[in-house]
């Protein structure tokens, strides 16, 4: 993959995560009648994901530029 493909997956990936979190949330404000906060599982769950994808991205290209 260029490094340009590389940087668009990581756009992509982070731009899903906050579209799908923000739905969540809005869900949970309409639907859920407790207090009890929910969509954080996800949000940390799929945060964690995101920064190893951050890291992995970041990495590849850090060698990509020492070569």
């Amino acid at each position: 993959m260029s490094d340009n493909e590389l940087r668009w997956g990581v756009r992509i990936h982070a731009f899903w995560y906050v579209v799908a979190n923000i739905a969540q949330v809005i869900v949970w404000w309409f639907a859920t009648p407790d207090l009890y906060f929910w969509p954080v599982w996800s949000i940390l769950g799929w945060g964690i994901g995101l920064v190893i994808h951050i890291w992995a991205v970041r990495t590849v290209l850090s060698r990509h530029a020492t070569t």
